[in-house]
């Protein structure tokens, strides 16, 4: 049995720990990286540290094997990242600019991300001030979890007053974009490589 409950300060190596195992477009990254936290850096860390209140984790007899994560205001998240999160991983990780990007190996191209992160378009993060990561393991696919993790997820964001969500998803993730579009997120835009990304979004009545 598989309970979606809260985060916990204690659940945050899951946090990262799943964000590795779910990072090649939802398969296992942990051959793809030399820092195995790399990854959670960007993608789950700054969540569980700065926006715990609107995360949900589902635990099964196997311990944490899912996430769902997101503030309910990007832009105002993003500012705080550049306060809060991003200085102390700037000292401790070189900026690989100097080099040719083609020559950056998997760990350096995170690195660049850390000292220069995307910022999301206003036009997206303004009618969906909300945004959202979720990450399940293998073991939890496939048994309504990830759709259950939503609806709480999209409900709790609601109680917090959110007008909208959004969520980004590599090209190469297509079965995460069949999972958003059978789950009724509407496709805003997709951004052509080098960043591919496919941008979805909900509206919260």
């Amino acid at each position: 049995m598989a309970e979606i409950r809260n985060y916990r300060p204690g659940d945050l190596d899951a946090l990262y720990r799943i964000c590795l195992q779910t990072g090649a477009a939802g398969r296992d990254a942990t051959d793809l990286y030399s820092d195995p936290r790399m990854l959670g850096h960007i993608y789950a860390g700054p969540y569980g540290r700065l926006a715990p209140e609107s995360a949900l984790v589902v635990e099964d007899a196997d311990g944490v094997g899912g996430y769902i994560i997101g503030p309910i205001d990007t832009h105002a998240f993003e500012k705080r990242l550049e306060r809060e999160w991003w200085p102390e991983l700037r000292a401790a990780y070189a900026d690989p600019s100097g080099k040719q990007p083609a020559s950056w190996t998997a760990d350096e191209r995170l690195q660049f991300l850390i000292h220069h992160p995307v910022r999301t378009p206003r036009r997206i993060s303004e009618p969906y001030p909300s945004h959202l990561h979720i990450d399940l393991l293998p073991r939890l696919q496939g048994r309504a979890i990830g759709r259950g993790l939503i609806d709480a997820w999209l409900g709790r964001m609601r109680e917090l007053g959110s007008a909208g969500a959004h969520l980004g998803v590599g090209s190469a993730n297509q079965r995460a974009v069949r999972f958003y579009r059978a789950y009724g997120f509407q496709e805003l835009e997709h951004i052509p490589p080098p960043f591919d990304v496919h941008y979805f979004g909900v509206t919260l009545g």
